[in-house]
């Protein structure tokens, strides 16, 4: 099943979900032992600036994907949260998204 990496903690489809906070050292793990197992990135990250942000975080190219993404059962996400919202309408550098700050959460649909 697809890693899936999202920029959002919110429930995709009818479900019930466990999210939990996680440290860079582990969601850079998390993708690294991913993709050395053969497992695909899901990208559903839709700005140019947090898949960048997010590439370099990781040491991995995250890709832009703008698409509509429905999480399956026993599903893993990596999700990029932003700790504050940014103008509406506005798409944030990379130098805002480190201003305003972020945070990394694991998001598992367990059923």
């Amino acid at each position: 099943m697809k890693l899936a990496l999202l920029n959002t903690t919110i429930a995709t489809t009818d479900g019930l979900y466990e999210i939990k906070t996680v440290t860079l050292g582990t969601a850079k793990s998390l993708v690294h032992h991913a993709l050395d197992a053969g497992v695909e990135l899901d990208s559903a990250i839709g700005h140019e600036s947090t898949a960048a942000i997010m590439s370099e975080l990781l040491d991995t190219d995250i890709p832009v994907n703008r698409q509509m993404f429905a999480q399956q059962e026993g599903q893993q996400a990596l999700v990029f949260k932003l700790k504050g919202r940014a103008p509406e309408g506005v798409i944030l550098s990379s130098e805002e998204i480190e201003t305003i700050g972020y945070e990394f959460k694991i998001m598992t649909r367990t059923a």
